[in-house]
């Protein structure tokens, strides 16, 4: 097979995480729904979407090893099929209880078993370009971002969110279907299956550094990503305006995908990294202290920018450490850290705002995790020059 098929895996890498976190990000549509159907407290409405991630990025790890021993097509084509019928499923809910067990579950599995997989299929096919081609593959979650709350505000105006589900479900299994049947895995020139196997690396205080770090960075990663749309409806701003909020995210998003190759190559993937971390750390607290719109809307751009440059760095990062063997398995088991992160923050921040009315605390104490997580890679940049000085 041509090394030229690896733009092809490429795009169909942008497409699957297109069409799973397009089902995923579209939440932020459907909050205020949920919290009117079934007159919901907003903790319990965030919980969906807080156990759907922590489903995908548990299921990541499965998935990447899943991957790596039977090829990724298989993978993404069971993983396109569950979240297609459990959208389908999640529009005859009748509570927030069955909205766990249809829409966290079908998004959660669905998307684990593309994302994860489709992450690790890119990375052996490219040597000069794979940061740049990882970061065209993984702007797929931005372009997500972008277009899943804004079709579905279109679709729910038209037939509801019930139809809404159905329509996204049908937009799934189609471009999601071709993506899946068109990725491959690089044959075994391309992987160069040197590298580290995945239980070594797994015992590594690399892996557990950058684990620890995607743990503190997603607490307050996905707070904006669930609940900004809602900040922005109790400010006084339309549903359509706070919508709006969450797809600027993933424009910049999109912006810091493509632009942190750049960056990287300046400054080094490492520092890079901790540069992206500390920026949502300053941009959680520019949230916290904005009242205008322009400010929120600002906010959401750079902060889009920041998690996107470190979703685009991590895999390269993997693959540069532990080399091509198991890289699908190592980012699968990585991702589990998001997952935790992800499960905690934006679920706390419903409980918090239910509790005392306001989302100033949840804001502040996601700023404070990510510098936290700068830290972790400060760490780990020390320590690697401490290794460098002494085998000199």
């Amino acid at each position: 097979m041509s090394a030229r098929y690896g733009w092809v895996v490429v795009a169909a890498a942008f497409t699957l995480m297109f069409v799973g976190f397009a089902a995923a990000y579209s939440f932020a549509a459907f909050f205020s729904a949920f919290e009117s159907e079934f007159q919901a407290l907003r903790g319990h409405v965030a919980l969906v979407f807080s156990v759907a991630a922590f489903t995908w990025f548990l299921f990541g790890a499965p998935g990447g090893v899943l991957a790596d021993r039977f090829g990724t097509r298989r993978v993404a084509l069971t993983g396109i099929a569950c979240l297609t019928v459990l959208l389908c499923l999640a529009s005859y809910a009748s509570s927030v209880t069955a909205l766990y067990v249809t829409y966290s579950i079908g998004v959660g599995i669905g998307v684990g078993l593309t994302y994860v997989p489709a992450v690790g299929a890119v990375q052996p096919w490219f040597q000069a370009n794979r940061a740049f081609a990882s970061g065209l593959a993984v702007a797929g979650i931005g372009a997500g971002n972008i277009a899943g709350p804004l079709l579905a505000t279109w679709w729910i105006e038209l037939w509801g969110w019930r139809g809404a589900f159905r329509a996204m479900a049908v937009f799934v299994l189609v471009l999601g279907g071709v993506a899946a049947a068109l990725i491959r895995n690089a044959p075994s020139k391309e992987r160069r299956h040197e590298g580290t196997p995945l239980a070594p690396a797994l015992r590594t205080s690399e892996f557990w550094l950058l684990y620890g770090s995607l743990v503190f960075a997603c607490i307050g990663t996905f707070v904006p990503m669930v609940h900004l749309g809602q900040f922005a409806q109790d400010a006084g701003y339309s549903r359509t305006q706070g919508v709006t909020l969450v797809s600027l995210i993933g424009l910049g998003s999109l912006v810091g995908r493509f632009t942190i190759g750049g960056v990287a190559d300046r400054l080094g993937r490492r520092a890079s990294l901790a540069a992206m971390y500390a920026g949502l750390g300053v941009m959680l607290v520019v949230w916290w202290a904005a009242h205008a719109y322009w400010v929120l809307a600002l906010f959401a751009v750079v902060f889009g920018a920041c998690y996107g440059g470190y979703v685009a760095l991590l895999p390269t990062l993997v693959m540069d450490r532990f080399g091509a063997r198991s890289v699908a398995g190592i980012i699968g088991f990585l991702y589990t850290g998001a997952g935790i992160g992800t499960l905690i923050g934006p679920w706390l921040a419903g409980a918090v705002y239910d509790a005392l009315g306001n989302y100033d605390l949840p804001i502040l104490a996601g700023a404070g995790f990510s510098l936290a997580a700068a830290g972790c890679v400060v760490v780990l940049i020390q320590g690697e020059a401490h290794k460098a000085r002494h085998s000199g």
